[in-house]
């Protein structure tokens, strides 16, 4: 886990705002969701996801397919995007 050095109060209603250069780095918006984890003594935020969703296109689909032992979930068309940059960044014929 990385430091940021960013230290936060929480306000009387439990509120605690996450500064705009995280967001941005982290590509979370106005009115996306978070979920909350609890380890140990520490809260984890992350951007909410539901599962099945296209990490390239964030299409949402029972006919994703997982890849690289769960890591990647793709749709058909997240498929080819990658497939078709992948060719490009390593010059496949």
């Amino acid at each position: 886990m990385k430091s940021t050095g960013i230290v936060r109060k929480v306000d009387e209603l439990g509120r605690v705002v996450i500064p705009i250069e995280l967001r941005r780095t982290l590509g979370i918006e106005v009115k996306d969701s978070l979920e909350i984890y609890v380890d140990d003594e520490k809260i984890i935020l992350t951007k909410y996801k539901p599962s099945r969703t296209c990490d390239v296109t964030g299409e949402v689909s029972d006919n994703n397919i997982e890849i690289a032992d769960g890591k990647l979930i793709l749709s058909h068309k997240g498929a080819e995007k990658l497939l078709k940059e992948i060719k490009e960044s390593f010059q496949f014929e």
